[in-house]
């Protein structure tokens, strides 16, 4: 009977959230021999690994402080129906991922409806970079935290909740297999061709501020090097609205969709321009050498600079301390900036193996230990939810 197998209650708020979510239920059923249920909010990462989603993930992609205010009723409502359905399923546990804002209400709306769930929350925030009292209000809403970066754990712990440091489940993911060759072969891309990957984002708020800027960057660089080829991977939240503005690009432009196209356009790859993301950890994964970019709104920059005390936002540059994976931001969002950059790493050997080598360092550090960090995960997750054994 299906009342039998344990069911978790599993919801992500973003693409890159579904892809960590997917990775850890994949991990939950070798874990258990398949004898696990799922039920929740993901993508189609997590849709790949058997979870009928209640509700179209693009409702909660949204990033930065000002663009969230519209959303604030839709998302307060979805916050009590999902509640009302947990208390209905009574799951042996929630398990949020990421995606603080919009989990941790969630988290504090089931402990006051259902106490008996296991409430576990995957990939602490930031509170080293933001604001230390946070880590209280964590560990007053959660009852168990699973840390990406081994400094994180020693920030909760004196508040009496249970953590433990897993590693980054993108050292994991195989976004270092994708087999190129055969990529260029199937679009009949000559093996000397520069190709360029372009990452625009997963949300509508990212993609409608940063595609109108890569159109002008790949419009510069197609007037230097007129066989550039682009390769632009996109996730079901942004798929339509990316195809239909690439279409107006001066350059080949080759879309892929899926997590396995996505690894081989990365290895079909001379260089990269991405949305800062969890996606800029697979690029480092794969060995592509790349840069990120972002815009918010104005508002929302000026408050995040003031609240944060972080040098750098790409994962790369704060595990070493220094831009290693050039940053254009904000007011350095323009092409003017950011074509230079990208020209270089096409075409300069040094600047792309420099990158290269800091890659490799910073990714050890992330990993967390031997083996999969999404299988430390797991059996973390059913540790804490108190369901047996893992499978041998």
């Amino acid at each position: 009977m299906t009342s039998d197998i344990p069911l978790f209650f599993i919801v992500t708020g973003e693409p890159s959230g579904d892809v960590l979510g997917a990775r850890l239920m994949a991990a939950l059923k070798r874990a258990t021999g398949g004898r696990i249920r799922f039920m929740g909010v993901g993508g189609e990462s997590m849709a790949a690994e058997g979870l009928e989603s209640l509700l179209d993930q693009s409702e909660l992609a949204v990033m930065g402080l000002v663009e969230v205010i519209p959303r604030i009723p839709r998302v307060l409502a979805i916050i009590r129906s999902l509640t009302d359905r947990i208390v209905q399923e009574s799951p042996v546990a929630l398990i949020t991922v990421d995606s603080w804002g919009f989990t941790g209400r969630l988290q504090r709306s089931v402990a006051k409806a259902s106490p008996s769930v296991r409430r576990i929350h995957y990939v602490a925030p930031m509170v080293w970079a933001w604001k230390e009292t946070r880590a209280k209000t964590v560990a007053r809403t959660v009852q168990a935290l699973l840390c990406l970066l081994p400094n994180e754990p020693s920030w909760f712990r004196p508040y009496g909740l249970e953590c433990c440091h897993v590693g980054h489940p993108v050292v994991g993911s195989g976004a270092d297999r994708g087999d190129g060759a055969l990529f260029r072969a199937q679009h009949n891309i000559a093996p000397d061709s520069p190709v360029l990957c372009v990452l625009p984002g997963s949300r509508h708020s990212e993609t409608s501020r940063l595609l109108p800027v890569l159109k002008d960057v790949v419009t510069s660089l197609v007037a230097k090097s007129p066989d550039l080829v682009v390769v632009v991977p996109t996730v079901a939240t942004v798929s339509a609205m990316v195809a239909e503005t690439v279409k107006g690009w001066p350059a080949r432009v080759v879309l892929v969709r899926g997590e396995q196209d996505r690894y081989a356009a990365f290895a079909a790859s001379t260089a990269a321009v991405a949305a800062s993301g969890t996606v800029t950890l697979e690029l480092a994964m794969a060995n592509v050498p790349h840069c990120i970019i972002y815009r918010v709104a104005p508002l929302t920059a000026w408050i995040f600079r003031r609240l944060t005390r972080l040098r750098f936002v790409n994962l790369i540059n704060i595990v070493r301390d220094c831009e290693i994976v050039p940053e254009l931001l904000q007011e350095k969002c323009v092409s003017e900036r950011i074509a230079p950059v990208v020209q270089a790493l096409l075409y300069d050997p040094s600047q792309r193996e420099a990158q290269r080598l800091e890659f490799a360092q910073s990714l050890r550090y992330l990993a967390g230990g031997d083996g999969d960090p999404a299988d430390r995960a797991a059996a973390a997750v059913l540790e804490f939810s108190g369901v047996g054994n893992p499978v041998p």
